[in-house]
């Protein structure tokens, strides 16, 4: 487990969901696992993170497999109402960006076997 490749347990923040990796901990991680520096983990992960961001602003999307897919949805204009006046408003349309886990992603965190493919 990624987690436990270092010391990280110290600073992570512990919620009722269970514990977030903070940037700081997650490069620290990655420095370990990749047997590189924090500082060069850092680079990468600001380049990857940076890629990322600048392929999902052009709308693109981009797959990792085994993994998943990051992608850009529209969400459609809507009526929604004020809820402290009861006014009707109108809420513009919005680009969110979203996460899609792939089957095999899924099944790793659910604990079970991945299926191979024939």
């Amino acid at each position: 487990m990624l987690y436990n490749t270092c010391e990280a347990q110290t600073r992570a923040n512990k919620t009722k969901e269970g514990i977030i990796l903070k940037k700081a901990d997650f490069i620290k991680a990655v420095a370990a696992k990749a047997g590189t520096t924090q500082k060069e983990a850092d680079a990468v992960v600001a380049a990857a993170l940076g890629t990322l961001k600048d392929t999902l602003k052009k709308d693109d999307s981009v797959a990792f497999l085994g993994f998943g897919t990051f992608k850009i949805s529209e969400r459609a204009a809507r009526k929604g109402r004020n809820p402290q006046t009861g006014k009707e408003i109108q809420i513009p349309a919005a680009k969110l960006p979203v996460f899609k886990a792939s089957a095999a992603f899924k099944e790793l965190v659910n604990g079970k076997k991945a299926k191979k493919k024939k």
